[in-house]
């Protein structure tokens, strides 16, 4: 199961406090003013509206498409047309949705954890043992297979080690690839099953990866409404609505609670916390979890079986897009290939050149490495890989850095 390291809880209580990291750039680092408090509203508003936002949006379409083709592939298996190319869609819309997944999780410490949306639809290891059992179990697979009603089911009934993408990836994935036509149409012929006995067919593994793909959808709209609240497009709200799901911290949505920081109803009194909230609970945690919590468990041996996404073999992809989540919220959009006008490492840049050079060059370092380990065998084959250590030594020395940007956030007056 994630493990988490999120420090929401203490922005809502105001007891955040930071170990200082910033000694070695004092002897370039300005006064602080009025103007650089101004200018983390600039930039929050390019954060929020520019990285947020359309992360979110992109996510919630993503998976409405993969829930409309998996119940569609679910008509056509009965029909008996589902065809290769079928399923080859689906694949490369679960892997599009699961890539704006990742590149979401360096701003997990708002309703991705408030809500409990994260370990809801992103827990591993999947559990295989519990799932053969629930396949087995034709009563809950007639739950499953009723529209609206059976996405609620599992959502509510399946627990949160059958739900999400790893349940969906197992299904349509298998040893790296594309799950094959004649597979599917065969019973499941995985360990878990046939040692007690359970013939499931590939009729049942969809009507299942289908609910499972619905609530998925659903806690991803949530997430955006959450977020984005009335500006988030209609039917998302609707759908929201309709499953009763909360999305306001207090009176607001998350994404005005951060604009309107200082504003009474905020959970920001300051500017600074925002900037110290990007760069701690944000940035620097996820950080830290992909070098030693998603890494490092395998690579340690701690827990050898701590494999984000075994089935598509994309857990290096994974790694890369956690990282790049980080990029994209200190370089103020996604896809730059410089940091906007208004982001956070160019305000760095422009009070602390040296902080915001070594944080630059050791992103740039830590999604190289990340590179590397691409070019060899996926992580689930070969988690002690001297580039394994390499990539998580080259995370651990940016996390160093986002921790002296936090540090220097808070010294902002």
């Amino acid at each position: 199961m994630k493990k988490y390291l999120l420090m929401v809880a203490c922005i809502l209580t105001g007891t955040m406090t930071f170990t200082s990291c910033s000694d070695d750039y004092d002897d370039d680092k300005e006064k602080a003013t009025s103007a650089e408090v101004e200018t983390i509203g600039s930039l929050t508003k390019q954060y929020v509206e520019n990285v947020v936002f359309p992360t979110y949006t992109n996510l919630a379409n993503a998976t409405s498409q993969l829930y409309d083709q998996l119940e569609a592939a679910k008509g056509a298996y009965r029909k008996g047309t589902l065809s290769q190319g079928d399923i080859d869609k689906i694949c490369a819309t679960f892997l599009d949705a699961r890539s704006y997944w990742e590149q979401s999780e360096a701003f997990l410490y708002g309703p991705a954890t408030t809500f409990g949306i994260d370990p809801h639809i992103d827990t591993w290891p999947l559990d295989l043992d519990a799932l053969a059992l629930a396949l087995k179990n034709s009563d809950q697979v007639a739950m499953l297979d009723n529209g609206d009603d059976g996405i609620a089911y599992a959502g509510a009934k399946l627990g949160q080690e059958l739900l999400g993408f790893h349940g969906i990836e197992f299904i349509i994935f298998r040893d790296g690839k594309n799950r094959t036509l004649s597979s599917l149409q065969a019973n499941e012929s995985d360990q878990a099953f046939t040692a007690i006995g359970a013939q499931v067919t590939g009729e049942q593994e969809l009507v299942y990866a289908t609910a499972v793909a619905g609530d998925l959808r659903d806690k991803c709209y949530q997430l955006e409404v959450a977020w984005r609240g009335e500006t988030a497009p209609a039917a998302h709200v609707q759908r929201v609505e309709e499953c009763e799901y909360e999305t306001q911290v207090g009176s607001s949505y998350y994404g005005d609670h951060m604009l309107n920081a200082t504003k009474s109803g905020s959970i920001y009194s300051t500017w600074q916390e925002v900037l110290v909230t990007i760069f701690d609970s944000g940035c620097s945690n996820i950080c830290n979890e992909v070098a030693n919590t998603k890494m490092g468990l395998a690579y340690t041996g701690e827990d050898p079986n701590y494999i984000e996404s075994p089935y598509s073999k994309k857990s290096f992809q994974d790694f890369y897009d956690n990282i790049l989540s980080i990029k994209n919220s200190l370089y103020g959009g996604t896809g730059l290939s410089t940091p906007a006008s208004n982001s956070i490492l160019t305000m760095a840049g422009k009070y602390n050149q040296t902080l915001a050079s070594s944080i630059e060059s050791k992103l740039a370092a830590a999604l190289k490495a990340i590179e590397s380990c691409q070019q060899g065998s996926a992580f689930v084959d070969a988690p002690k890989a001297a580039k394994v250590k390499a990539a998580m030594d080259a995370i651990n020395a940016l996390d160093e850095e986002l921790a002296a940007g936090a540090s220097w956030a808070a010294t902002i007056k």
